[in-house]
């Protein structure tokens, strides 16, 4: 049971080993998407289609119809991996083994939908993947496994999410095999260190100048590529929209939101601590650019002001 690309990692790694059958694959109904709201499968069910598996795509997973159905395939284990849906306890009592979870943190540390952008949002060195029994409850069924991973200066809530998972997809191939033998036993979640990360909001991508370089550093990062941060050029008429892709802290004092140099290393903005130097952006409508090249195509001097 998944949906998006994360799902679909792990799917590969189940369908791709001689250990397992998989026998069905759950999956959110199509969206309409793009202009022309042209309905679109899920990564999940396009895969799934490749295979040749069964697809299900119940509008609500307490569907009556599509409890039968899944009673009617009388599955060992249900894997779950980013479904998008709670699952209800008739859905959990199923399987005789259960429903094993990927959670792309370190349980209980950010339980809810938002674990990859929260931790970089958050500052965290490190998160990683948790393979759970699930229970009723968000995210706090007892614990078969974890794997650890760092989080780099570079990462972005895009590149830790490709990491964790294929991390958390061969975590779940080899952890599957020991549970069902009942040589690896779940182990209940710790009561301390338990935190919630909601779901992300477009309203998060606003940039505050007044936060210290660092804080607004990690925004950027932590909400590539949805919703991206941005910032307005409020000194120009009716004020674009900018969405900030790449930054750097730097080691320099001025006044929040306010340009204070311009040079082929990029766009240095007064912050409430630090300054943050723009290495590449985009205008609303436009396209990425590094900061010369922006420059280029639309003049900026210092003194301007960001918010």
């Amino acid at each position: 049971m998944g949906t998006p690309d994360l799902a679909r990692v792990v799917l590969q790694a189940l369908a791709g080993t001689s250990r397992f059958n998989v026998i069905a694959v759950v999956t959110q109904p199509d969206k309409a998407k793009g202009r022309d709201l042209k309905l679109s499968p899920s990564p999940v069910k396009e895969l799934a289609a490749t295979l040749q598996l069964p697809i299900l795509q119940p509008d609500r997973a307490r569907n009556e119809d599509f409890l039968e159905a899944l009673r009617g395939l009388a599955p060992d284990l249900v894997a779950v991996a980013a479904y998008g849906q709670i699952l209800p306890p008739a859905i959990l009592e199923v399987p005789r083994f259960g429903c094993l979870n990927v959670h792309t943190s370190l349980l209980p540390k950010y339980r809810g939908a938002a674990p990859i952008q929260r931790a970089i949002l958050n500052d965290e060195s490190e998160t990683g993947v948790t393979i759970m029994k699930m229970d009723a409850g968000m995210d706090t069924g007892d614990i078969l496994a974890q794997e650890r991973t760092l989080i780099g200066p570079d990462d972005t809530s895009e590149t830790l999410h490709d990491r964790l998972a294929r991390i958390g997809a061969d975590l779940l191939v080899r952890t599957i095999p020991g549970y069902v033998a009942g040589t690896l036993k779940p182990t209940p979640q710790p009561a301390e260190g338990a935190s919630h990360a909601p779901k992300i909001t477009k309203a998060e991508g606003r940039i505050d100048w007044n936060e210290p370089a660092r804080a607004i550093w990690n925004r950027v990062r932590g909400l590539v590529p949805w919703p991206g941060a941005h910032t307005r050029l409020l000194d120009k008429p009716a004020p674009p929209l900018l969405k900030i892709w790449e930054t750097a802290v730097i080691d320099r004092q001025g006044t929040p939101g306010k340009i204070l140099g311009i040079d082929d290393a990029g766009i240095l903005v007064g912050c409430g601590r630090d300054a943050l130097r723009i290495l590449s952006l985009q205008r609303e409508g436009g396209r990425r650019l590094t900061a010369t090249q922006f420059q280029t195509g639309y003049s900026l001097k210092p003194g301007d002001r960001l918010g």
